[in-house]
């Protein structure tokens, strides 16, 4: 979060519309995420004492669900697919050009903030097998050529 005192009157406000009920965790994470972009230590805080709820309950209900963050991500999210389709297509070869591009592993964010590259074990479009996607929008039958495509020219092979 980038400046306390103005994040933190972001996260009350965002608190505000809710009842301060335990059965809204997970809509309260997601909001809150989706705001900040991330799940933070305090805001965690927050919002355990905003639900009279036990900070090992919050963190318990986070840590199950893979969408819940607890770093900052990059601005623009690459997500390759590791299903069979995609495997047995060359998406390690995607992975692998991804990776030597952006200079991070899968996981990781760059630097700048600006990419934040992730696998998963299935995106749902095999017949465009290898497949990857960059804030939701697919892009299929990848190459490593196309990777430098749909990177664009600001990331050179190191």
């Amino acid at each position: 979060m980038a400046e306390p005192n103005k994040d933190t009157a972001r996260l009350e406000k965002l608190l505000a519309t809710f009842q301060g009920e335990k059965s809204e965790l997970i809509p309260i994470l997601q909001q809150v995420q989706q705001e900040f972009g991330y799940l933070s230590d305090d805001a965690m805080r927050r919002i355990s004492h905003f639900l009279k709820a036990p900070e090992g309950v919050v963190y318990g209900v986070a840590t199950f669900y893979a969408q819940f963050k607890f770093i900052p991500v990059g601005k623009k999210v690459i997500r390759v697919c590791r299903g069979t389709a995609c495997y047995i297509k060359g998406s390690p070869r995607i992975l692998d050009e991804m990776e030597k591009r952006l200079g991070i592993k899968a996981g990781e964010t760059t630097k700048d903030m600006e990419y934040t590259l992730e696998t998963v074990a299935c995106i749902g479009a095999c017949a465009l097998a290898p497949t990857m996607t960059i804030d939701g929008e697919t892009h299929g039958k990848m190459t490593t050529k196309k990777v430098a495509e749909v990177l664009g020219d600001s990331r050179k092979a190191g």
